[in-house]
């Protein structure tokens, strides 16, 4: 393996099953890129406490849940260490440390934070919500990772990772690396409302069944003028030319011009659609059901993994207490 020096780090809230929206935006680059860095997949389950603090039965489920849906898609522990946020109390210990160089007023201007704020309908924040990237800071931080592959609405917190690692340095010393983010493509949901999110059920599942994708699709939105089938129609607007566009691509400009001239209707475009994410989604479902049978090799590669990143934390943290002047003693 020619692994590059770049070190990465990624990985989900644990609030659910994750679902193509996460496959296109992430998953699938990570696949990839694990064959040629050391990769990271962190399993957030205290993130997950922002929003569903008093769902903690959905939180652990996810966790495995979670798991089993890295695994499907290819991700493979031999080659990227998968672990539970909440088992490396150095990221928790970074994160008070990081707290101290950030304002509550730079937080509060966070365009992810307001936006997600606005559409969950919080008026009043909660800390943990609000610090929400000061602990994807330390994340980041714990093991020197330097790429991070997230979504473009992960950018305003990638960029206080970096002024957060920044200020540490200048501080103490250049111990921590400053990150920088890698952007996968964006997938609109099925309600033609913003991307596809577990929160606002618009999404597809990566473990949906068969006739469940199908059912998904002939409930998404499409172009709103078009009413017979022989309306012609703008695909360009229609969330579910997007998904030929990414999972049909050889036969997208052809869906493009059958529906602006009116020669495909709606129904068949959606079955077409559906055929290409159900091949796609075919060998996951496979995966994903032979794990299912042995929950004791994915509980040891949860253990596995935590353990891996514990150790890195540690020194990491002995490396920043060194760097501040209070690594007192060895305990």
């Amino acid at each position: 393996m020619n692994m590059n020096k770049d070190i990465i780090l990624t990985g989900d809230r644990t609030t659910g099953q994750l679902h193509l929206g996460h496959y296109v935006g992430s998953l699938r680059s990570r696949v990839q890129l694990q064959n040629e860095y050391k990769t990271y997949i962190l399993l957030a389950d205290i993130q997950a406490l922002t929003t569903h603090y008093d769902q903690p039965e959905l939180i652990a489920d996810s966790v495995h849940q979670v798991t089993l849906d890295y695994l499907a898609v290819g991700i493979d522990p031999n080659k990227a260490t998968l672990f539970i946020q909440s088992m490396i109390p150095e990221i928790a210990e970074l994160t008070v440390i990081f707290s101290m160089f950030i304002t509550v007023n730079n937080l509060r201007h966070n365009p992810t934070i307001k936006n997600e704020a606005r559409d969950r309908g919080y008026t009043d924040l909660y800390y943990g919500f609000l610090g929400y990237p000061v602990s994807q800071a330390a994340d980041i931080a714990f093991c020197k990772a330097t790429l991070v592959p997230a979504g473009e609405d992960q950018i305003p917190h990638i960029e206080t990772a970096r002024k957060l690692v920044r200020r540490f340095n200048e501080l103490y010393a250049p111990v921590l690396p400053e990150p920088r983010i890698l952007t996968g493509e964006r997938l609109g949901g099925l309600d033609g409302i913003g991307k596809m999110s577990k929160s606002m059920g618009n999404a597809i599942s990566l473990n949906a069944r068969p006739d469940d994708v199908h059912a998904k699709l002939t409930k998404a939105k499409t172009d709103p003028a078009r009413i017979h089938r022989s309306d012609p129609g703008n695909p360009n607007i229609c969330p579910v030319f997007a998904y030929h566009q990414l999972f049909r691509n050889e036969n997208a400009e052809e869906i493009h011009a059958n529906c602006s001239q009116g020669t495909i209707g709606c129904r068949d475009c959606k079955q077409l659609a559906g055929n290409a994410i159900n091949e796609l989604l075919a060998p996951f479902r496979a995966r994903r059901q032979d794990y299912e049978q042995r929950e004791d090799e994915v509980k040891e590669i949860l253990i596995e993994g935590t353990r891996q990143a514990r150790k890195v934390a540690r020194e990491t943290m002995l490396e920043v207490r060194e760097a501040m002047g209070i690594r007192y003693f060895n305990l």
